[in-house]
């Protein structure tokens, strides 16, 4: 997969947290409530932005296991959790953590999601299973074996902000069709999992979990930002991966990110969150 940096992931967590449907939250709260020493796999974790989102909804007792191929990013969310509780101390190789009435301990598991989640979900027995931006990345292919291993489980399913394809830039520029065509195709190429479900991916998880038997809800998430680094950043981005497909000329694209700089500049990004419960 695509690597991303602690820097891009702290920049855009306050976007991320405000952008969650609450009512999903909610649903997922109660599902969970009577859950005592709640079990929770975070796959493709990045720097803890998740559990940070999420802990506070969930029952007092949790023991989170944060999944990730990168090393870096595993030792930024052990660090940033640890700033984030009101208490915490090392327990071997993991972090029991206080967070207002929560005790959460957590572990920190190096996994290639490529080759698979049964192993992973068999040896973490979890109550819940998570992920924020991430279902995008991979492939349908990918998604239905995921979902065969949650389901196996017979774990909850709760993921957020999937990208879904819609934006809305303004004020109108006129690179904007253009490079946009040329971004949903960059979102499709292969990221380490197979061809890209991108903007797919959140009605291909719908139809995998429903087929085993999970009841599902969709609910939209999406960003609404201003002018400022985020939006800044997310323009470079949308502009170099344009750029990368030959579609635009990169001129072209450098000269659209350079206007999205301008102060007036506003952007609507669509993502999608699920849950997904099983069946009675």
């Amino acid at each position: 997969m695509t690597g991303f940096s602690a820097a891009w992931l702290a920049l855009r967590e306050p976007a991320d947290h405000a952008a969650r449907d609450p009512g999903l939250t909610a649903a997922l709260a109660g599902a969970l409530a009577d859950r005592d020493g709640l079990r929770v796999v975070d796959l493709g974790c990045g720097a803890g932005s998740n559990l940070r989102a999420l802990a506070p909804h969930l029952p007092p007792e949790q023991h989170w296991c944060l999944v990730d191929h990168d090393p870096a990013l595993l030792g930024a969310a052990r660090a940033a959790l640890a700033d984030w509780a009101d208490a915490a101390e090392a327990a071997g190789e993991a972090l029991r953590l206080r967070r207002g009435d929560r005790r959460i301990t957590v572990a920190f598991r190096r996994h290639d999601l490529a080759v698979g989640l049964g192993g992973l979900l068999d040896e973490e027995r979890p109550d819940l299973v998570t992920a924020a931006a991430l279902f995008d990345l991979v492939s349908e292919d990918w998604i239905e074996r995921a979902a065969r291993a949650v389901a196996a489980s017979g774990a909850v399913f709760h993921t957020v902000l999937t990208y879904d394809g819609e934006e809305e830039w303004t004020p109108p520029h006129p690179a904007d069709a253009a490079l946009h065509a040329a971004f949903l195709a960059h979102q499709t190429r292969d990221k380490g999992f197979g061809p890209a479900a991108g903007p797919a991916a959140s009605d291909a998880l719908g139809r995998a979990f429903r087929a085993l038997g999970y009841r599902t809800r969709h609910a939209e998430s999406p960003w609404r930002f201003g002018a400022g680094p985020l939006l800044a950043a997310l323009a470079e981005g949308k502009a170099a991966a344009a750029a990368e497909t030959g579609m635009v000329a990169p001129k072209v694209a450098q000269a659209w990110a350079e206007a999205r700089r301008a102060p007036e500049t506003r952007a609507v990004i669509g993502h999608i969150d699920l849950l997904a419960l099983p069946g009675a």
